[in-house]
């Protein structure tokens, strides 16, 4: 599913409690903690998209194993946040590749341009018509 799909609001409470599995009451806690923030509509109705449906899981097995609330707000801005620096670190690979390759074609530039005669210090002179009233350039030999 494309991103902005998953965060397409489409759910109203009702829905997005069934999908989640919980209280349509313990939605509107978890956006009251900030833990969960649907989108509302023109009449201020909450909409949920796939991607809260999802945290909404998250947040249910993770109080499932015993963990409070605040811990699981800890958690979800600690995966947020490496997410973010996941999305980073590819950016910069993808930067290293990139300069990577022009250093390698600059290389090769270099190494074929040392391979021209010119670039060996023998530079190559250009020829000129011999000067006829030259008496060395007479053609007699």
């Amino acid at each position: 599913m494309a991103s902005e799909d998953r965060n397409r609001p489409l759910y109203m409470i009702s829905v997005a409690a069934e999908l989640a599995g919980v209280h349509p009451q313990t939605l509107r806690i978890y956006e009251s903690k900030g833990l969960v923030t649907p989108k509302r509509s023109a009449g201020n109705t909450r909409l949920y998209s796939q991607a809260d449906i999802d945290r909404l899981e998250l947040i249910g097995r993770l109080t499932d194993e015993g963990i409070n609330l605040a811990g699981v707000m800890r958690i979800l801005d600690m995966k947020e946040r490496m997410e973010q620096q996941d999305a980073e670190l590819e950016k910069l690979r993808r930067q290293v590749k990139k300069l990577g390759d022009q250093v390698h074609e600059l290389e090769m530039r270099s190494a074929i341009t040392s391979l021209s005669p010119d670039a060996a210090g023998t530079s190559i002179l250009p020829w000129h018509q011999p000067d006829q009233r030259d008496p060395r350039n007479s053609g007699t030999y």
